[in-house]
Parts: structure tokens; sequence; C-alpha cells
């Protein structure tokens, strides 16, 4: 308690920002839930009338169920790639570090910039991606354009841009492995396979349990993208969540419901994490 000021102190260049920025919008968007309002007029208390009226509402079950499919097409993508790509880049290679960097560039650059490029290269008429598919004789699907295809559109530009992220958790979890039980399954002869289905993966697990917690969290919060690339469309086929809050709170002047919306969506993330927490004794192995 004696250095309780001075942890205050220091703590404050931090927490005045986060309780300004953070913790008092979240309160406010919790009273403003319970009231209807359009940002203009004054706030009318309507109580719990906004949660019965999104959770009895199709459109509330239908952005949901768009964001899981965007959850269970983008996960597996980012996972599988991001492993790869460090399992690649974790051998002896030349150039290594100049293909580390290569691959972790688009994480930090603006959503905005890779949506308009993706938006770009999956043009259907002059895009790449068809052209390219053109001239094999495949198929040339209308993507953004295609209601059967915006939503897989939107999941392959954001499984590319984040790769790299994944690249690097799992590249730092390769490395932490201690090299002596690698040696040790292989002179006890096994195979590359078996070394990396019951050695590598294994102790891989607390890097992939973060990943999947992460992605999840960011995938159920996905907005961008899908703005800059369908604004939801076409015909609200790749709608998610984040999108409909915006809509509702800017587009439809429904500043009440949409902080319900996410109210609920927070509940949602909360419950998911809270499982994949307790869920982890079973699978995660900490050495």
């Amino acid at each position: 308690m004696k250095k309780l000021g001075w942890v205050l102190f220091f703590l404050a260049p931090s927490a005045i920002p986060l309780l300004i920025f953070t913790v008092v919008p979240m309160v406010s968007s919790l009273w403003v839930s319970l009231h209807r309002w359009n940002l203009i007029s004054p706030m009318k208390w309507v109580g719990l009338d906004n949660y019965t009226h999104l959770l009895s509402d199709p459109t509330t079950r239908e952005v949901f169920l768009h964001t899981v499919i965007y959850c269970a097409g983008y996960l597996p993508l980012v996972f599988a790639g991001g492993l790869g790509l460090a399992l690649a880049l974790n051998q002896r290679l030349p150039g290594r570090a100049f293909f580390r960097a290569a691959y972790f560039l688009p994480v930090v650059t603006s959503w905005v910039v890779v949506a308009l490029v993706w938006k770009w290269l999956l043009n259907p008429t002059s895009g790449l991606v068809n052209s390219l598919l053109g001239a094999l004789g495949a198929p040339q699907p209308g993507w953004w354009t295609d209601p059967t295809w915006a939503l897989p559109a939107v999941i392959l530009a954001s499984a590319w841009k984040d790769l790299g992220f994944v690249m690097v958790i799992m590249l730092a979890g390769l490395q932490a492995i201690p090299q002596d039980i690698l040696e040790a399954a292989r002179t006890d002869g096994a195979g590359a396979w078996q070394r990396f289905w019951r050695v590598t993966l294994p102790l891989l697990s607390p890097s992939t349990f973060f990943v999947v917690v992460i992605s999840l969290i960011n995938g159920f919060q996905v907005f961008d993208q899908v703005y800059v690339m369908t604004a939801g469309g076409p015909q609200g086929a790749s709608q998610v969540v984040v999108g409909q809050i915006y809509d509702l709170t800017f587009r439809y002047g429904r500043a009440g419901e949409a902080s319900a919306l996410s109210w609920i969506l927070f509940a949602v993330i909360l419950v998911i994490t809270a499982l994949q927490v307790r869920g982890q004794r079973r699978w995660v192995h900490y050495a």
C-alpha cells in the first residue's frame, strides 16, 4: 500500500486514455442500449425492448450466421497457411529474413488498401484472378458481385492479410521447442510426419491456442474488409454483425438497437472465449 501512489502515477499515462476512450464509451453504450435514439432527438427509455426485438429479428440471426460462416472459413485457412509458412521459414533457406519480412508486410498494411487491392484482383470482368481462371478454362465466379461468392471473397482476402501474423506466432513456438526432443524422436526412428504429428504439433499447442482465441475474437468483429469490398451485399449476403451495428447507427438512425447488438456480440465473444479457456486444459501442453 505504501507504493500505491507510485503505482498509480506510472499507470496513469495508460490508464487514463483507457478509461476515457474504452471504459466510458462501453458504459455509455450500455446506457444507450436501453433507449430509443436516432442520434438527434432526445433519448427515450425502452428498457430491454431493443434486446428482445433484436433476439427475435431474423436479420440478427442472419448476420450472426454470416459471421460464423466467415470464422469457419477464415480460421482454418489462416491457421494452416500460417503454420505452413512458419514450418518453411524455420528451415535454413537463402533469403529467409527477407521472406519473413515480406510475408509479414500485409499485416501492417491498412485494411482499406488491402481490401481495395483484393477487390480489383477479384473483379469479375477485369480482375487478375478471373483472367487466370479463364486462361485455364476454369469457371469464373462473380466474387463480390455474386451473393454466393461475396463472403468467400472476403474470407480469401482476410486470410491472405493475416497469414503473416499467424506465421510469426507459430514461428516463435517452433523456435521454443527443445531440439533434443526432436533429436530423441529422430533417434527412435520417427519419420518427418511422425515427428510433426506426435512431437511438434503438441508442443505448439500454446501457440495454437493463442492463435485460435485471437483469430476468433477478430473474426467475430470483422468489418473493414466487408465494408470496403462488399458493403454487406449483394442482397445482404455478406453482412456481418459489426456491419449491421454500423448500419443501424449511421444508416437507419437506431443507435439504441446498435448498442444492444454490440453488447449481444460482446456476450457471444465472452462465452466462446471462456469456453476455449476452460477447454484448453484438455489439449494445451505447457512445457
